[in-house]
């Protein structure tokens, strides 16, 4: 777990989008550049696909709360046991848990939401 790190809650009502299918765009060997308002070191989800829109949830450390997103990036930084996040989320009714590793990967660092997906909690972890 990551300790002595802040947390940020950004506006009050995300758009109602959410994981299209929780499917990233392949990482490349090196990293992506870091999208907007999402430093290096946080977990950052925004309201719009393709982290557009609104940045509605910017946190260094473990998270909870219900916020529909449209997409999502992980921009930890590599540090062992606490540098890769589980995101629970809801869509439906029904949960689901999907690990993302820091950018650029190896792996899936970000997603695009399907409609109606909600986030509840964010922990950060080691591997996947």
């Amino acid at each position: 777990m990551l300790t002595g790190k802040r947390l940020t809650v950004v506006g009050a009502g995300a758009v109602a989008a959410a994981f299209a299918g929780v499917l990233a765009v392949a990482p490349s060997a090196s990293a992506e550049p870091d999208p907007a308002g999402c430093g290096k070191g946080y977990f950052c989800a925004y309201s719009g696909a393709g982290q557009s829109g609104r940045l509605v949830l910017k946190v260094a450390g473990n998270w909870s709360g219900n916020l529909a997103v449209g997409s999502v990036f992980n921009n930890g930084v590599a540090y062992p046991g606490a540098d890769h996040v589980d995101v629970t989320s809801y869509v439906g009714g029904q949960p689901s848990t999907d690990c993302f590793h820091y950018n650029p990967g190896p792996g899936r660092y970000k997603a695009n939401a399907e409609a109606w997906l909600t986030i509840t909690r964010v922990v950060w972890r080691g591997e996947c």
